[in-house]
């Protein structure tokens, strides 16, 4: 359903109506993949992993005609769409675009927060004096990104940020009936548009209901944002918790106290990877993690901070997961440290199946600068205590690599990322870096012959 207009009050708003907006680029990945290779235009183009146990990341508008999109298994698309093209993620192009996606949008203003690669919160309060007016504002904002890097977005203005994300949303092109319908690009949420979509929006249209919390909902028969305003909030913590009972309460009435953060910092950084071939046991695992541990520490350098804990996340062939960490004294961000913590880690969890999912993740963050550290505060690298032993082998190799660490960077950032590499990423054609891809692990591509 699709019943709402863009533009959709005869006055324009002041930055006090609409302070928030929200922006998005449509089907980023798949775009990028279709700006760098003309031929794809007009084809169905997903990217993703290509495998059987693949996933969708992004589907471009001719591929969601045939009902495909981003978090589907690529095997139920590919049954949607036999003539789908299913590319792998190549993160180091869409960083590049990101970058200046996000140069445009700071041109428009310092005062916004990213949420990813391809979206992003602003507000324009600070920009009153100028006497910015936020339609047009918006309008040469969508402008500018379609001009300067060929992609088209969607933007949303409200007077705060459930509304704005859910205008920018409404921005969009849609299929409907397998037609292609385009969007109006920017719309902002008068008071009287607000009105109407808290009394006629489903509950999964709003902020943090994926479908188990929908499913939930529907259970107890709140199916739309109008059933949930008239529900007793201590009623609704008993099934969903208080947390988000609260918010989706003040929701329901349409508040959102959140703000725009402005250098917003992650809470971690990762690489997930889902096998085309599931990992014999343990010693595989450990062997996979030197990989994943690279990709993280460099992550870490690129943005000149340091993680104290790191953990480790295992799912096995029957789908059951396991997770261990473990928080250091200091904070790390060379290879080889990471992979010691996280080769004893994985050497404290029982392998009774063939692994099919393997994930890294670096937390609890110091900028590089904090982190005041001595080689020895009395770890012993030859103990019996696993963990114990890691931590003192991390300390030696994040002191000790300091150089080397730096030396390294500085000629990939001069000359290339292949540059330079060490003996496990050294290939036949040369070294080859991998990319992180932190939480999107999309899966493996296609075995060869399948």
């Amino acid at each position: 359903m699709r019943p709402f207009a863009a533009l959709n009050s005869p006055s324009e708003p002041t930055v006090d109506e609409a302070p928030i907006l929200h922006v998005d680029l449509d089907a980023f990945f798949a775009s990028v993949e279709i700006l760098d290779d003309p031929s794809l235009r007009g084809k169905p183009v997903a990217v993703g992993g290509g495998g059987e146990r693949g996933v969708i990341a992004s589907a471009s508008y001719e591929a969601r005609r045939y009902g495909v999109r981003s978090a589907m298994p690529s095997v139920i698309a590919r049954r949607r769409c036999a003539d789908l093209i299913i590319l792998p993620g190549r993160f180091d192009r869409y960083e590049v675009y990101s970058r200046q996606f996000h140069d445009i949008v700071r041109d428009l203003t310092p005062d916004y927060e990213s949420l990813g690669l391809d979206e992003v919160f602003a507000d324009l309060r600070s920009l009153r004096r100028l006497r910015v007016r936020p339609l047009e504002a918006a309008a040469d904002l969508r402008r500018r990104i379609n001009g300067e890097l060929g992609l088209l977005c969607g933007v949303g203005l409200g007077r705060n940020k459930l509304f704005a994300k859910l205008a920018s949303k409404e921005s969009k092109p849609t299929v409907v009936d397998g037609r292609l319908v385009d969007g109006a690009g920017v719309v902002w949420v008068s008071p009287a548009l607000e009105q109407r979509w808290l009394a006629e929006l489903p509950v999964r249209a709003l902020w943090g209901v994926g479908p188990a919390t929908a499913a939930k909902l529907e259970k107890l028969g709140l199916r739309f944002v109008r059933d949930l305003a008239r529900v007793d909030e201590a009623t609704l913590a008993g099934h969903l918790g208080v947390a988000m009972a609260s918010t989706l309460v003040a929701y329901a009435h349409g508040e959102d106290k959140r703000v725009v953060e402005v250098h917003r910092v992650g809470k971690s950084v990762g690489h997930e990877q889902t096998f085309a071939k599931s990992l014999a046991g343990i010693d595989d695992a450990v062997e996979a993690a030197k990989g994943h541990a690279a990709i993280v520490a460099r992550a870490l350098r690129a943005e000149g901070r340091v993680a104290r804990t790191i953990t480790v996340i295992v799912r096995f062939d029957d789908l059951t997961s396991v997770s261990r960490s473990q928080t250091l004294s200091f904070g790390i961000d060379d290879e080889y440290a990471i992979t010691a913590i996280a080769g004893a880690l994985l050497q404290s969890i029982e392998f009774p199946h063939a692994v099919r999912l393997l994930g890294i993740h670096a937390s609890s963050f110091l900028e590089r600068d904090e982190n005041q550290m001595q080689l020895s505060f009395g770890l012993d690298p030859s103990s019996s205590n696993a963990r114990e032993r890691a931590e003192a082998i991390s300390r030696e190799r994040q002191v000790g690599n300091e150089a080397l660490r730096d030396a390294v960077d500085e000629v990939r950032e001069k000359f290339g990322s292949a540059a330079v590499g060490t003996a496990s990423e050294l290939r036949e054609h040369g070294v080859e870096i991998a990319t992180q891809r932190g939480r999107h692990a999309f899966g493996p591509e296609r075995s060869p012959g399948g």
